[in-house]
């Protein structure tokens, strides 16, 4: 407690003796101010115990198993940033050394998805993937108007048809998202039971003169794996031999981008591919920096039309940029450098296996969990966490009937800390309309995630399988009814 707030507080009241108890203060009386801008000043140290115990009722982010974010790095790291958190990477001119080492990244990030000898790569950062997969949607619909026979440089959109994006319903919300905001078509790919990522068949089926693209996902949000894109590139390979028809491929590796090239050099998926002219990631998920950083990528600057770019001098000196966001924190980029400088190609590798090694034990310890009347397991894998990303996704065995599901097993493990998301596939596996309904368990495994925990978060799935066969069924751990009007993409994650 400060000697002013001892004498007074800011508005001339009789202040509290240092003897008098912390939680006293006039701050504490009542409730926290939550509509309205206060009109009276507070003690910074009471403002900030204030805020500080209130986060305490977080939950803790090592034990969030729902996000592909990273929630941990290291002294150096957060030193780093603190050091440039204060820095407006868009002020390229007051701050030329942070903008050379965005410049590193970018180059960094172009030349890690192996360009063709003789391209020429550029790429960009964004505050996170879901703006860079945006950035490579838009770059693809304004060259797919540019080649359209009717398009009119003062009436780029009113003179030529609806465009179509051609996805699977597997795609990270971003690209809902992106459809709806700039009005164009998705062609999606329903899932089926068994087959929860897009085929080549599929897509060669549904790409048309007016399709700007095909969305790859190298990482599914729903299990963790990577779509066929070396298949899908042959298909419209095919397409253009026979149909005249150069769809180029987008590749959200939003997870991927940051683990494949680490843990399976030799999987073609990138800029390898003839059409793979695009790729985004997540610096803030495996690229293993705080959240806010995303990257984008063209295997050559001639994807990138030069008329969305915009030249400023407004802040000092010429700029030329191309975000949907201007102003935007260094922190992230000099974190994401030091990152690299720090773990290079053997650092992330050295990480990428820890994880799944995590990962496999994590698997396996679930798949061997039965029933104790039956010795029936309880659960079925839906993906490899060998061949695909360090991510555990797995159902109810459809064979047993437990008398709960798999959203009453995720309410009871927050009882014990854990945050494990429940949720139904995308619809044709969301159980409406006569269709099957898919429902899964979700586990991301990040970095620091050790054997111990795994072994911890086992037992206490053994504790809850317990409970709930002991007829402990909690009454409220099935999600809300989403807003009409509003897009649902999960049920509960």
């Amino acid at each position: 407690m400060t000697e002013s707030t001892r004498a007074a507080d800011a508005n001339g009241e009789e202040g509290m003796t240092s003897t008098d108890p912390v939680y006293a203060e006039r701050p504490f009386m009542g409730r926290a101010p939550s509509e309205s801008i206060p009109a009276r000043s507070m003690d910074p140290d009471a403002a900030y115990r204030l805020v500080r115990d209130e986060l305490t009722l977080d939950g803790k982010p090592k034990l969030n198993c729902a996000s592909f974010v990273t929630t941990w790095m290291d002294p150096w790291a957060d030193a780093l940033m603190e050091t440039s958190r204060n820095r407006n990477l868009a002020d390229e001119s007051e701050y030329p050394a942070t903008t050379e080492i965005a410049e590193r990244c970018r180059r960094m990030v172009a030349n890690l998805w192996n360009p063709p000898a003789g391209a020429d790569p550029i790429a960009t950062y964004a505050i996170g993937s879901s703006e860079a997969g945006m950035l490579g949607g838009i770059a693809m619909l304004r060259r797919w108007q540019k080649a359209h026979r009717d398009w009119k440089s003062d009436k780029p959109r009113a003179s030529v048809p609806q465009p179509n994006l051609v996805m699977g319903r597997d795609v990270q919300v971003c690209w809902d998202k992106f459809a709806e905001y700039f009005d164009i078509e998705p062609k999606f790919i329903p899932m089926r039971e068994g087959q929860y990522t897009i085929t080549p068949e599929a897509v060669k089926d549904r790409v048309d003169e007016n399709t700007i693209g095909v969305i790859c996902t190298l990482g599914t949000t729903f299990t963790g794996e990577y779509e066929d894109v070396e298949g899908i590139n042959r298909a419209l390979v095919d397409v253009k031999r026979e149909r005249g028809l150069d769809v180029p491929i987008h590749v959200d590796g939003a997870s991927g981008g940051f683990v494949a090239p680490f843990d399976r050099p030799e999987l073609l998926w990138d800029f390898r591919l003839e059409q793979v002219r695009s790729i985004n990631a997540s610096g803030h998920k495996f690229g293993l920096v705080y959240p806010g950083l995303g990257w984008v990528a063209w295997r050559d600057k001639s994807f990138l039309p030069d008329d969305l770019k915009f030249s400023l001098n407004y802040l000092g000196g010429d700029e030329t940029t191309f975000n949907l966001n201007f102003s935007r924190p260094s922190a992230q980029v000099v974190a994401q450098y030091y990152e690299f400088l720090r773990l290079g190609h053997v650092g992330y590798s050295e990480l990428v296996a820890a994880m799944k090694t995590a990962a496999r034990r994590l698997q396996r310890g679930l798949l061997d969990l039965a029933r104790e009347r039956d010795r029936q397991p309880y659960f079925q894998a839906l993906s490899d966490v060998d061949a695909y990303l360090p991510v555990v996704a797995i159902r109810l065995n459809p064979s047993i009937e437990p008398g709960f599901d798999v959203f009453h097993i995720s309410h009871k493990l927050r009882q014990h800390g854990w945050i494990v998301p429940a949720y139904s596939l995308p619809r044709d596996l969301d159980g409406k309309d006569g269709n099957p309904e898919v429902d899964v368990l979700r586990m991301v495994v990040r970095e620091g995630f050790s054997v111990d925990m795994v072994d911890k978060l086992l037992a206490d799935y053994r504790t809850v399988l317990g409970e709930l066969e002991d007829g402990d069924v909690p009454q409220d751990a099935h999600p809300a009814p989403v807003p009409g009007g509003v897009h649902a993409k999960f049920s509960q994650c």
